[in-house]
């Protein structure tokens, strides 16, 4: 199954992983790495993480406080979030397939 990300979710994407640029060379790489060995294993296994609202699932990264939000739709993994988890939770509630 292929994925695509909300536009919204690929800039909080790119905001993150400038941010750890910032603090640390290389930090960007694996922060980077971490959300794309999750979205692999999203892409494997769509079903496989708990639905937190709708058909909305959650899958957490490891090692940063970051969560993939996403949706199955017919053809795809849609990526609608790449969420801190200590930040307004919930401001992503308005995307979806239909919306990017």
């Amino acid at each position: 199954m292929r994925f695509e990300f909300h536009p919204e979710a690929l800039s909080e994407y790119e905001d993150a992983a400038r941010y750890y640029a910032s603090c640390q060379p290389g930090l960007e790489l694996r922060f980077m790495a971490a959300v794309e060995h999750v979205i692999q294993q999203i892409v494997e296994a769509p079903e496989r993480w708990p639905i937190i609202e709708d058909d909305i699932h959650r899958c957490l990264t490891r090692v940063f406080p970051y969560v993939v939000l996403y949706s199955i739709e017919k053809d795809y993994v849609l990526i609608l979030s790449i969420m801190h988890c200590h930040r307004k939770p919930g401001y992503w509630r308005n995307r979806s397939a239909n919306n990017q």
